[in-house]
């Protein structure tokens, strides 16, 4: 295979992937939109978690990237307290929905500037979870498989928002 096939055939997976990200977080965003703060309060199935706090999870892992990725500093840390660390309790602090909407936004904008500005080879470079010695190892784990990950997540807990909007219009 010649070289320029290889760059082709890169820069293809590359796109592929990056198209994945961009839809995955547009189907959200067009989720969210149509999801009311009621909806958003309720748990997706009995015993289950809210859309409040899958919207702050999701925010919450998403703001990692920034750092993971070596983008910067994260922008919420403050929700890794209620929405990595501990589940979801009726009681607990956290922000709302509103808010919780605008931090997704604001980092799902911020992220899509870091994406505009990598480059094809930037995408199978480490990122900073992986250690420089197992990267040698298995250099898949690198920045797209990572950022593909996310999107995968994303569309996970999608599917239970999902529901929440159909268990509302039922009612």
């Amino acid at each position: 295979m010649e070289s320029n096939q290889i760059s082709d055939t890169t820069q293809v997976s590359v796109k592929m992937v990056l198209d994945v990200w961009h839809m995955q977080n547009s189907r959200m965003d067009k989720l969210l939109s149509t999801l009311t703060d009621d909806q958003l309060a309720a748990q997706a199935a009995p015993g289950r978690n809210t859309g409040i706090y899958l919207l702050g999870h999701l925010t919450a892992v998403s703001d990692r990237l920034l750092e993971t990725m070596a983008w910067g500093d994260r922008m919420y840390p403050n929700l890794d307290q209620p929405f990595l660390f501990s589940p979801d309790k009726k009681d607990a602090e956290r922000p709302s929905a509103a808010e919780l909407r605008e931090c997704w936004s604001r980092v799902n904008e911020t992220i899509n500037k870091h994406i505009a500005a990598m480059s094809t080879e930037d995408w199978f470079k480490r990122h900073m979870s992986v250690s420089e010695e197992d990267f040698k190892k298995e250099p898949h784990r690198n920045r797209l498989n990572l950022l593909l990950s996310r999107a995968i997540h994303i569309s996970n807990h999608q599917g239970q928002m999902l529901y929440l909007g159909a268990l509302h219009n039922e009612n």
